[in-house]
């Protein structure tokens, strides 16, 4: 299956933010030695890619509601079949079936962004100053040699930190620029991937479902661990791209989550046994809805004692004194 048409589409929104840029005079190529037109496409790439999952960002919220609501109920299902991982996980496919709830939801958002990022990728990877008078995917003569030597700090937007010597110096670049530049990318990438996928754990909490979790384990440490790897093969732009989507996400995450903040997991214990009641949620993105009054309790009015020197109502026979003699 041909991907061209992924190529063609990033080439289009990149060419189209940076027309944009260029119109409004943010061309100036010697500012800190960045081709501020271009980085700010990458950026603005990010934006249009993100403003249009919205939508999907917003369901996977709602899957991740229901699968918090869920959460007793797979507690219950985890006892009845205690040491029957088979059983347990048809009933808990089942339980997904019959509530409609998914938990690969939460995934869903990166999985769509992965054709983005490639498509990013490849488009980068056939920037070069050696390629003059090409052309790419509908890009003019004159905006791919513009994008082909197009720099952050002096380091070219397709040189990498893995490039090899040969490589920099096709790109013109200086070799201990471009790694500094690339290395510090993908530490800051790496930190930024970690704080998305704790922030959302902290703010909804590890699931009870085995394998729910371990999507969440693998995102909160696999994929950081697995970008020390491959971060070294990632051009700057993409890296760049990455860093930003990052950001945009721990935004976006911090606005979805104080406004409809995770539900309140049910009590239990001592409060459950005195007959508290969980706060309510409304609907699946967590509303809080004000708790119903309590009861008042009825109680036995205590009876008053006799007051003082009054006459008691059963008195006591007291027993006559001994005579001494």
């Amino acid at each position: 299956m041909s991907l061209d048409w992924i190529y063609y589409a990033i080439s289009w929104i990149l060419l189209t933010w940076h027309s944009a840029w260029d119109a409004i005079g943010v061309s100036i190529e010697a500012v800190l030695g960045t081709n501020w037109s271009w980085i700010l496409a990458i950026i603005f790439l990010v934006v249009t890619v993100r403003v249009i999952l919205f939508p999907v960002f917003v369901k996977q919220i709602k899957s991740q509601r229901a699968m918090q609501a869920l959460q007793p109920k797979v507690k219950e299902l985890q006892e009845k079949h205690k040491g029957d991982r088979e059983t347990l996980q048809k009933e808990m496919m089942e339980l997904y079936r019959k509530e409609k709830a998914n938990p690969l939801m939460g995934c869903l958002p990166m999985f769509l962004q992965i054709p983005v990022f490639l498509g990013l990728f490849h488009t980068l990877k056939r920037l070069n100053p050696a390629n003059q008078g090409k052309t790419l995917y509908g890009w003019t003569v004159d905006q791919f040699n513009s994008a082909s030597s197009a720099k952050l700090f002096t380091a070219p937007i397709s040189g990498r930190f893995g490039s090899t010597a040969d490589e920099l110096a096709g790109l013109g670049a200086s070799g201990n620029t471009t790694k500094v530049i690339a290395g510090v990318l993908v530490l800051i990438m790496i930190a930024t991937t970690y704080l998305t996928s704790r922030q959302m754990i902290l703010k909804t909490g590890w699931a009870e479902d085995p394998q729910q979790r371990m999507v969440q384990r693998l995102m909160l440490y696999g994929i950081p661990v697995s970008l020390l790897v491959s971060g070294s093969i990632f051009p700057i732009g993409v890296i760049i791209y990455w860093v930003t989507n990052n950001l945009f996400t721990l935004g976006q995450q911090q606005w979805v989550l104080r406004k409809f903040p995770p539900l309140v997991p049910p009590k239990t214990g001592t409060a459950a046994r005195n007959g508290a009641q969980p706060a309510k949620t409304g609907g699946l993105l967590g509303r809080k809805v004000a708790p119903a009054p309590a009861k008042p309790q009825v109680t036995t009015p205590k009876v008053a004692g006799p007051k003082p020197g009054a006459k008691p109502v059963n008195p006591k026979k007291t027993r006559p004194a001994k005579r001494q003699g």
